[in-house]
């Protein structure tokens, strides 16, 4: 037979349980709010931004680098900065929606051109030299060369064998947009086939490696490139 300090217990138990719960629920949107608005991380499933990021990389974005929005949404709230040539963003692609990891290698106002997989930037080739030949791994023979954008230098991997977009005719980066490539030139899906990037889709900027598992080698930790700064 229950008396009536049972049902107060009862009452008393469920009440702290959903005050806890409450409070758990507030930290959770609280943590949430903060991560949306001010620093997240982007796994990186595909080798596009080879050699710079590797597939398995976890990196951290910055994402009060250029303004602070709304959490949970892409609505600024204030604006201080613009990428720049040569930074390396996380944006969402105006084909599908699809969360990338590219490079800046044109902003608003420039003219655009590839040549054989050398830039052409308001009609100045940057600066490439080749360093060493590598293997992709996913399509083989490659080689490694450094390439310079507006004084700021930064390693991309061609891959011969592979068809590939590797040169395009001048075109002008228009107001509001961004021209993206992957580090791995022959190998990655960028502003090439996807277009200019609006800069309202740029989420914010990739900063660093936070840690990588080798998904080859049963995800086994690279701690080389742990806390790996990303140039």
């Amino acid at each position: 037979m229950q008396t009536a300090d049972t049902y107060t217990w009862g009452s008393m138990t469920k009440k702290k349980l959903f005050t806890e719960v409450r409070i758990f629920l507030l930290m959770v949107l609280i943590v949430s709010s903060l991560r949306s608005a001010l620093a997240d991380w982007n796994d990186v499933p595909t080798g596009s931004m080879k050699p710079t990021i590797e597939i398995g990389d976890r990196v951290v974005v910055n994402k009060l680098a250029y303004d602070l929005k709304i959490p949970f949404t892409m609505i600024d709230v204030l604006k201080w900065d613009d990428p720049e040539r040569g930074d390396i963003v996380v944006l969402f692609s105006p084909v599908d929606g699809v969360r990338l990891v590219k490079r800046v290698v044109a902003v608003p106002g420039d003219r655009v051109a590839m040549l054989n997989n050398q830039l052409f930037i308001n009609g100045n080739p940057a600066p490439w030299t080749p360093l060493a030949s590598a293997n992709d791994g996913e399509s083989g023979a490659a080689f490694v060369a450094d390439e310079n954008l507006s004084g700021r230098s930064h390693k991309v991997m061609v891959t011969p064998q592979v068809p590939a977009v590797r040169s395009f005719a001048p075109t002008l980066v228009p107001a509001g947009h961004y021209f993206v490539l992957g580090d791995n030139r022959d190998n990655s899906n960028d502003s090439r086939f996807i277009g200019f990037i609006e800069r309202s889709r740029i989420v914010g900027r990739a900063t660093a490696v936070a840690f990588s598992l080798d998904r080859e080698h049963h995800w086994t930790p690279r701690l080389s490139r742990f806390f790996k700064k990303l140039e």
